[in-house]
C-alpha cells in the first residue's frame, strides 16, 4: 500500500515540478555523519518553500510518513531505513539575508555559514556555532550550542511549515527553549527560515575567537572519526563524557561501534552498523547507571527501523 501511494506521489511531483530532485531507495548512510543507517523508501531535496508546501500537502493527502533531516550531524538512522518520505533541508536552501543587526537565513544554511556571515558583518554572539557540523534548521530545532553560547540566546524568530503544508511563525518565547531541547522537538514541523539578533562585534575579534573554538574541538574531540557529536545529553549533575571516562568505558568497542578514546562522550563508527551503536548506547547507560545511579538521555536523535532478520 505504501509502495503504491509513493509511486503516486513520484509521479505528481514529477509533474507539477520537474526541478525537484527525487530519490528512490537512498542510503541514509551517505547522509548522516556517523555513515550508518539503511535506505529511505524515497528522499527529496526542494530548494523553495514552494517545493516544499507541495511535498507535505501531496504526502499528506496520500497518508505517506514525513521525516524531516537536515545534515545528519545528530543523527542515528537504524539499518532497516525510514519508510515513507525524507525531505533533506540541507545546502539547497542556504540563502543568507544581512539586515543591520539581523540576520534571516534559510534552514539549509550549515552553522558555520551563519557564524561566518556574521562575524563578516561585524555582529558577535555566533562564534560558539563556527564548528558545528549541522544546519541553522537544525541548530534551532533542538537548540544547539557550545562553548556558553546556544541558539536560544540568539534566534527571534523561526518560520515553516506544519506536515499539513501550513505556515507557522515562532518568536522566541513560543520556541520554548531548554538545554538541547525546543518545543519543536515535540511538535511534527518542518523549519524554513531562523532569524537572529546579535550585538555589534569586530569583525578580527570575531575571527580569532572562531579559530580558538576550533582548535579547542580539534584538540579535545575525534573530529577525524565518524560520529554524531556529543551522544548523550549533559545530566542535570555533572557531565556525561566525565561520567563514561570514571566508568572505565574508553575505548570499549561492540562490534564497530566504540567509546572515543579521545573523548568518552562522543560514541564513534569504526565500520559498524546501526544495532552496534545502539548496543554500545545502551551498555554505555547500563553501566554509567549502576556506578553513578544517572540514567544518561541521548542526544543524538534515533529514526528508522530495525533491518529484517535473514532467512537462512
Amino acid at each position: 500500500m505504501l509502495g503504491a501511494s509513493l509511486n503516486e506521489l513520484e509521479s505528481i511531483l514529477r509533474a507539477k515540478d520537474e526541478t525537484l530532485s527525487i530519490k528512490t531507495g537512498a542510503l541514509m548512510s551517505r547522509y548522516t555523519t556517523l555513515h550508518l543507517g539503511g535506505p529511505a523508501d524515497m528522499m527529496v531535496s526542494p530548494t523553495t518553500s514552494e517545493q516544499i508546501r507541495l511535498l507535505l500537502t501531496e504526502a499528506k493527502r496520500l497518508n505517506i510518513p514525513v521525516t524531516i533531516v537536515g545534515n545528519g550531524s545528530n543523527l542515528l538512522v537504524r539499518d532497516g531505513g525510514i519508510r515513507g518520505l525524507v525531505i533533506r533541508m540541507c545546502r539547497d536552501m542556504q540563502a543568507v539575508e544581512v539586515s543591520g543587526d539581523r540576520i534571516r537565513v534559510e534552514a539549509g544554511a550549515m552553522m558555520s555559514t551563519l557564524a561566518m556571515a556574521a562575524a563578516e558583518s561585524h555582529l558577535g554572539g555566533m562564534t560558539f556555532a563556527s564548528g558545528i557540523p549541522g544546519t541553522v534548521g537544525g541548530g534551532a530545532y533542538m537548540n544547539a550550542g557550545a562553548y556558553g553560547g546556544e541558539m536560544s540566546h540568539v534566534v527571534t524568530l523561526v518560520e515553516g511549515f506544519n506536515m499539513n503544508g501550513e505556515p507557522f511563525r515562532y518568536g522566541r518565547p513560543d520556541m520554548k527553549f531548554a538545554h538541547r531541547t525546543s518545543r519543536l522537538m515535540k511538535e511534527n514541523k518542518l523549519i524554513t527560515h531562523v532569524t537572529v539578533q546579535l550585538p555589534q562585534g569586530k569583525r578580527e575579534e570575531l575571527l580569532a575567537e572562531m579559530v580558538e573554538f576550533n582548535r579547542r574541538r580539534a584538540e579535545k574531540q575525534p573530529l577525524t572519526m565518524f560520529s554524531a557529536g556529543s551522544t548523550f545529553k549533559r545530566p542535570p549533575e555533572g557531565y556525561a563524557s566525565q561520567m563514561v571516562d570514571e566508568c572505565g568505558l574508553k575505548g570499549y568497542t561492540i562490534g564497530g561501534a566504540q567509546v572515543s578514546e579521545k573523548h568518552a562522550g562522543f560514541l564513534v563508527n569504526r565500520g559498524g552498523t546501526a544495532a552496534d551503536f545502539l548496543a554500545l548506547m545502551a551498555h554505555v547507560q547500563k553501566v554509567v547507571y549502576e556506578q553513578k545511579g544517572v540514567m544518561l538521555q541521548p542526544e543524538v536523535k534515533i529514526l528508522g527501523e530495525d533491518a529484517g532478520v535473514a532467512e537462512v
